[in-house]
């Protein structure tokens, strides 16, 4: 149900800004607030809590490369909290497609850090909402400076990127400061992929590109679920997706992804080998 949702969002989201509604000037975003909207639009107007003690959100205030702009999400439960974060919803405002992605944590990997790279399409308010094992959603924001991140051209041709299409890479480090021995570790996902946005043109064509992105990805470990998103426009060409998560002593750790074209990549790696 969700990912129908989902994908409605992102459609309608493509096609209002390709048939006319580009993006508004910054001073014109800066005056009109879409946040209320997209409560009831993605959330269906569930209440809203203060998430400061719950989930963080970590931007630059001002982006170097609106197309590869750089977010990161902690969650802040303390040790004792019995409650744990099931799902992070990211919406980026003032986006076409305002939600970016949408994060479900594996009840078993205690993932405590999500960092990706996403376009940025106006100055807008980033949104992160945790929704908890209670039920309850929990909110927190940045401001980012940025704009023409959802139209920036490719950074590859569309031969390189075809010829790129799906390959995966999988790096996994000891967490910083803890050792491998305490099971703690930091893992990263790379998918070939152009993520058109549909908001493209074609230097040669003059035309729109279609939009053409990764839309599912499923991380495990074994059988055990570690992550698991759902990915609109708004996540940047060959998406690269960094986390933290306990090892449960499994062998194989395991990358299933699927594109709005209906491509099903799939890896798999040995857990002492990291595919690099």
């Amino acid at each position: 149900m969700f990912g129908t949702h989902f994908r409605l969002l992102c459609i309608a989201g493509v096609l209002s800004a390709a048939f006319g509604a580009r993006a508004a000037p910054a001073a014109t975003a800066d005056a009109y607030d879409p946040w209320p909207g997209l409560v009831q639009d993605i959330f269906n107007n569930r209440p809203m809590n203060d998430g400061t003690e719950v989930i963080s959100i970590e931007m630059p205030y001002r982006a170097e490369d609106a197309a590869i702009v750089p977010v990161t999400l902690r969650t802040k439960l303390s040790p004792g909290d019995t409650r744990r974060v099931k799902t992070i919803t990211l919406v980026i405002d003032q986006n076409p497609a305002p939600m970016a992605a949408k994060f479900e944590l594996g009840p078993d990997a205690n993932v405590s850090e999500i960092s990706t790279r996403v376009r940025v399409n106006n100055y807008t308010d980033v949104h992160a909402v945790a929704e908890l094992s209670d039920g309850k959603l929990y909110v927190t924001k940045t401001y980012v400076k940025a704009s023409g991140g959802c139209s920036a051209p490719a950074v590859k041709n569309a031969d390189e990127a075809k010829a790129r299409l799906g390959q995966m890479r999988y790096r996994q480090f000891a967490k910083a400061g803890q050792g491998p021995a305490s099971g703690a570790r930091d893992a990263q996902i790379m998918i070939g992929h152009p993520n058109n946005s549909g908001l493209q043109m074609d230097q040669v064509t003059q035309l729109y590109v279609p939009p053409f992105f990764v839309n599912e990805l499923r991380l495990t470990q074994d059988d055990s679920l570690v992550l698991a998103m759902e990915g609109g426009i708004s996540i940047s060409e060959d998406p690269n997706i960094r986390f933290t998560y306990v090892s449960n002593g499994a062998k194989r750790f395991r990358a299933e992804a699927k594109d709005t074209d209906g491509h099903l990549f799939e890896h798999e790696w040995k857990i002492d080998d990291s595919g690099i």
